[in-house]
């Protein structure tokens, strides 16, 4: 019963529970239906009175025709606040153009002080409010101008209207009501637009007018019109002169206005007048005290970043070009910003690419964020850049040192003339240009005596410290800089005779002990590398290189790379006399002592200096280099060992595949090593013969023969000398990258084995396989000829174009037919964007031959060349130049010497140096065959036209004459019989119409036992000229 009474006790509770829950649920669905409709009647109520507002404001405005008679300030004035209470950016626009329409109609009323729409700032009641009312109307004016598009017609039309109403009622000078009595109203009316311009700056003002210039001035061509440039550039220098030059709003105006790309130039272009006006307020100067301060420079940059803080340079630049006065007065200030502002981009500049560097026209790779907005207008940035290395400012900056004469200084008197006997030409050229030049003569002298922390000198040293940062910074146009500060004449030598001055002993002395290292071995290095006496100063004292460090080292480096662009200047077309670069008192015999003794001195000649021991000598050090790798890799026959041998068998109709699948995976000691070829023929039978070197330099001229033929696309021709070079468009060939690396490892084994093969190479093809194009003195327009020849004429003619390049309408790519699909490369990121103006000219002329000649055979080249130097180190062909490589590749150029090849052939089957036959034949070579029918002879039986660069003494296998009697199918070799017959000139037949054949493979001529010289003569030079024998004995 308790049990039960408890239960029922719950169950009541429980219930009465609930159902005070549900009655709490009900209360809350009434108050929030009743929220709701609050809401929803809220709603509809505001959407009905805007609907009736704008019906309203639509009324007005339609009444409102020309027409009809001016409507009150008043009444706009209460129709504006009726709009701006309901306004909508997107809804009421049109709205918002009409009533910005009938306020500036207003304002042109003449004598109707009621209509004027600022005659309510005079009323005691509605001053506040109007001035409220003009701020929110302006500042919408500020947003639409925002998202204005200036390019578009109806815009464009709209910016104007905004900009006007911004105009007017952010100045005074056009109000009607000011004139006559209101004249007294002026402050305070003044003292409201200062309070509205204060306004809008407080918004963000500047950083509308710099989204609007850039919009409407960051292109090709400007499409902002005279008026709005005028209108939007006045309105931004207002609050500036407002506020009578305050750092803040100096430092806006800079990070904003100034900052727009190419603006000084848009302006001097479409609104001189304005520029007049910065000049009036000096405005330039202010620029300069405001950003001379490091602090002040340093934060205007980094809040611009690095692409607008070059846009604010260039415009200072240009600024400054139009203000030399200025210029001249404040060169201090101005260099230090300029210094300041590049040291800040430089941080920045990066010498790779890499996931966080951008690609900029100008600074190159960048690791700040570019924008690529800009691309349009760089062409004139970088032409407003180009003040700086100007002739104008040039002279400003170097005032002190261009005002100084030079004076002229008497030659001694017992100097006497060289004979024209005893001078080369190079140096008696130099004589000449010394002895015309006064100011040269004179400042060879150190003079000393100014005193180096005079404010004249420091003042110089930093004028060159912004050019040094410059050079670092801007590397897309170093080449433009350097061009322009060696434009004036007298700047360099003016500047050298500054440095003579400095310091107790001159200039030099004391560049010398600024030096970290020691200073006699600086001074001794300097002075080495500066005159004649490189080769000794390595050969005596060979640690003042080997230990060098620091700006030593680098000094040592920079004397060294220009000796090597004379040097690689004269390779590609020689000026100077024969043997000019060899040492007379250098003996190779002396130097090759040294190298087996791995003497420090004779390693630094071959690495820095090569040239300077002779051609001969260093191709013979190279053989010996081989051989020595030979002998190390136990590829050489002993008497107590073997070499290993590689054993591969060819098709004949399948000789480069075969070639390729089986010597592409041998292993780099495989390759070096001795490979013996058996050939099958089309029948699938074995060819007869051992292959003891002989088969295997037939397969491989073969091979090459095949690989750099033009018809299989691997290589192409130079246009002109026909010259190859890897084709742009080889990548069609599968795996191509393989093929490639497989044609460098048989060019190698070429090379490595001795085998010359007449395989003519293009000049700038041969320096990339030395790896020249590494060093930074490398130009590629100076190989382009090899390239194509027509190509560079046309090229370079851009440079010397009179007219505006632009006109040409070329940009920043190349536009290549590729088997009929016109394929546009772009020459930098975004190029084809990137109009070729008189400014850029120069740098599209290096990026249009380095892609020629490297960018579109990157690949090919750099597998061809990782192929070759797996077989033949970089080091040991480093010390030849490009013609001394293709030397070295196809034998040497010079005339066949006939005696060395006389006394180096071997004669078999009974021919011997004093049989009747041999003595005509070497007579008919030397007396009847004319140079090229020997070249033609020499080809015939050892498949190259040039002789071995050491000399026949090294052709291997040596040249050899065999005596046959029957045709080549029927020869079964040398018997008793047919060598006694052969050597007593006995004859089973008249072979008379039998024609000489030879084995290239073996350097084998086979020559008939013929009867007359002339039969002799009438069937070699046949035999030659028909190019037949090429054939296995």
């Amino acid at each position: 019963m308790f049990t039960l009474s408890q239960t029922s006790r719950a169950w009541f509770i429980d219930r009465a529970r609930q159902a005070r829950e549900e009655r709490l649920v009900q209360k809350e669905r009434e108050r929030a239906a009743v929220v709701i409709q609050a809401h929803v009647r809220s709603f509809l109520c505001r959407s009905r009175l805007q609907r009736d507002i704008r019906r309203e404001i639509d009324d007005f405005f339609k009444a409102d025709d020309p027409g009809s008679t001016k409507r009150s300030a008043l009444c706009i004035f209460k129709i504006a606040r009726k709009l701006l209470f309901v306004f909508r950016i997107k809804e009421d626009n049109e709205r918002f153009e009409k009533l910005c329409r009938s306020i500036l109609s207003s304002m042109d009323a003449e004598n109707e002080p009621k209509v004027w729409y600022v005659s309510l700032a005079c009323s005691k009641d509605l001053t506040l409010l109007w001035i409220k009312q003009i701020k929110s109307i302006l500042w919408y004016c500020c947003d639409f101008l925002k998202q204005l598009k200036p390019e578009i017609l109806q815009d464009s039309r709209l910016i104007t209207l905004y900009l006007t109403m911004l105009v007017t009622f952010t100045d005074t000078s056009t109000w009607k009501i000011l004139r006559g009595k209101g004249e007294s109203l002026r402050p305070a009316m003044n003292h409201i637009c200062a309070n509205i311009m204060g306004h809008l700056n407080q918004h963000g003002f500047y950083s509308v007018l710099q989204v609007l210039l850039t919009r409407g001035l960051a292109r090709p061509r400007p499409c902002l019109s005279k008026g709005t440039l005028t209108a939007a550039f006045s309105l931004a220098l207002r609050p500036v002169i407002a506020a009578q030059f305050s750092d803040n709003l100096i430092r806006p105006f800079l990070i904003h206005i100034m900052s727009v790309p190419a603006l000084v130039t848009h302006l001097s272009t479409v609104t001189p007048e304005r520029l007049t006006v910065l000049e009036s307020h000096d405005m330039l100067r202010k620029f300069i005290m405001f950003l001379r301060d490091e602090d002040r420079c340093r934060d205007v940059c980094e809040s611009l970043e690095g692409c607008h803080t070059l846009c604010l340079m260039s415009n200072l630049l240009h600024l400054g070009s139009l203000s030399p006065k200025v210029l001249e007065e404040e060169t201090d200030g101005f260099v230090s910003l300029l210094t300041q502002m590049l040291c800040y981009c430089q941080k920045y500049v990066s010498q790779k690419k890499s996931n966080l560097t951008h690609w900029h026209p100008v600074l190159g790779w960048f690791s700040q964020s570019v924008d690529y907005g800009l691309n349009e207008s760089m062409h004139l940035i970088t032409k407003q850049l180009q003040f700086l290395w100007g002739v104008p400012l040039i002279r400003i900056f170097f005032c002190d040192i261009l005002s100084k004469k030079l004076l002229e200084s008497q030659e001694p008197a017992h100097a006497q003339p060289a004979s024209p006997q005893n001078v080369l030409p190079v140096k008696s050229l130099l004589k000449r240009a010394f002895q015309k030049s006064a100011s040269v003569r004179n400042i060879l002298r150190p003079v000393g005596g100014k005193r180096v922390d005079s404010a004249e000198v420091q003042k110089v040293c930093n004028i060159c410290v912004l050019y040094q940062t410059s050079l670092t910074t801007l590397t897309q146009i170093r080449l433009q800089i350097l061009t322009g500060l060696t434009y004036l004449d007298d700047l360099l030598p003016k500047l050298w005779a500054f440095i003579c001055e400095l310091g107790p002993h001159g200039g030099l002395k004391l560049f010398l002990e600024c030096l970290n290292n020691d200073t006699e071995e600086s001074k001794q290095l300097l002075v080495d590398c500066c005159g004649t006496e490189f080769f000794p100063r390595i050969w005596r004292d060979q640690n003042t290189v080997s230990n060098a460090k620091g700006e030593t080292l680098e000094l040592f480096q920079s004397v060294h790379g220009w000796l090597m662009v004379l040097y690689e200047r004269d390779c590609r077309r020689r000026f100077a006399p024969e043997d000019h670069w060899l040492r007379k008192d250098l003996k190779p015999s002396v130097l090759f002592q040294e190298l087996d003794r791995d003497r420090k001195r004779a390693q630094l000649i071959l690495q820095y200096i090569p040239h300077v021991i002779p051609h001969k000598n260093r191709v013979l050090l190279f053989r010996t280099m081989v051989t020595k790798e030979k002998e190390k890799l136990g590829l050489v026959e002993t008497s107590s060992a073997s070499p290993h041998v590689t054993h591969i068998t060819i098709r004949r109709s399948r000789m480069l595949e075969d070639g390729y699948e089986q010597l592409r995976q041998l292993s780099q000691h495989a390759m070096k090593g001795v490979i013996r070829v058996k050939f099958v023929n089309d029948l699938g039978v074995d060819e007869a013969g051992i292959d003891q070197d002989g088969v295997f330099k037939e397969f491989l001229e073969e091979i090459i023969k095949r690989v750099f033929d033009p018809a299989l696309n691997l290589f192409k021709t130079t246009s002109g000398d026909e010259r190859l070079y890897p084709s742009p468009t080889s990548y069609i060939h599968e795996n191509y990258l393989q093929l490639f690396e497989f044609v460098g490892k048989m060019l190698g084994k070429a090379v490595y084995e001795g085998i010359v093969v007449d395989v003519p190479f293009a000049s700038f093809f041969l320096s990339q396989l030395l790896g020249h194009h590494h060093s930074v003195f490398y130009s590629s327009v100076d190989e382009l000829p090899s390239l194509d020849s027509e190509f560079y004429k046309n090229l370079t003619s851009i440079k010397r174009y009179d007219g505006d390049i632009a006109d040409l309408g070329l940009t920043l790519s190349y536009d290549e037919d590729v088997m009929g699909q016109l394929v546009c490369h772009e020459l930098i990121p975004g190029g084809k964007t990137i109009p070729v103006t008189n400014e850029n000219k120069i740098s599209y002329i290096h990026l249009m031959a380095h892609f020629r000649m490297h960018t579109q055979i990157k690949n090919q080249t750099a597998a061809l060349i990782s192929g070759f130097r797996s077989i033949i180190k970089p080091e040991w062909i480093r010390m030849f130049s490009a013609p001394e490589l293709q030397r070295l590749i196809s034998g040497d150029n010079a005339e066949i010497d006939l005696e060395d090849l006389k006394k180096h052939t071997v004669y078999y089957g009974g021919f011997h140096g004093s049989h009747r036959v041999i003595i005509w034949l070497w007579d008919i070579l030397a007396s009847d065959f004319t140079p090229d029918e020997r070249a033609m002879f020499l080809k015939f039986v050892t498949s190259c036209s040039r002789p071995p660069l050491l000399g026949f003494a090294y052709l291997k296998p040596p040249f050899s004459i065999r005596c046959v009697e029957v045709s080549d199918d029927q020869d079964t070799g040398d018997t008793l019989g047919s060598v006694l017959r052969g050597f007593f000139t006995i004859r089973k037949r008249e072979p008379g119409g039998r024609l000489p054949t030879s084995s290239t493979c073996f350097n084998l001529l086979k020559l008939p036992n013929y009867s007359k010289k002339s039969v002799l003569r009438e069937k070699l030079r046949y035999a030659i000229s028909m190019n037949t024998g090429f054939e296995l004995s």
